[in-house]
């Protein structure tokens, strides 16, 4: 398997975990155990961050002269990487409507 191919399939997994995990923690937050939410919310962040080191990973390649030739797998991991941390920002923003709610 080609290296951009493997690291395009970590990014993914590894985004797609984090997203997840930010899905639960809105839905305990919604249930009202916030620390579940926030537990859920840390570990979405760990997960997150393997998929964004991937990628740094790659960036740094390019920025070091050896070119990262752009395919769909690259893009899709990409996008899945921005959609992630899109969801983040929201799940945030819910779980402190819901605590907010809560009191």
């Amino acid at each position: 398997m080609d290296e951009l191919v493997r690291t395009s399939f970590q990014i993914i997994a590894a985004v797609g975990g984090a997203r997840s995990c930010y899905v639960e923690a809105v839905d305990a937050a919604k249930k009202g155990d916030f620390e579940k939410a926030e537990e859920l919310m840390k570990k979405g962040d760990e997960s997150f961050l393997t998929g964004h080191d991937a990628h740094t990973g790659l960036i740094q390649k390019e920025a070091g002269g050896d070119p990262v030739h752009m395919t769909l797998m690259i893009t899709h991991a990409e996008d899945q990487l921005m959609a992630a941390e899109t969801f983040k920002i929201v799940a945030t923003e819910l779980i402190d409507v819901y605590r907010h709610m809560a009191q």
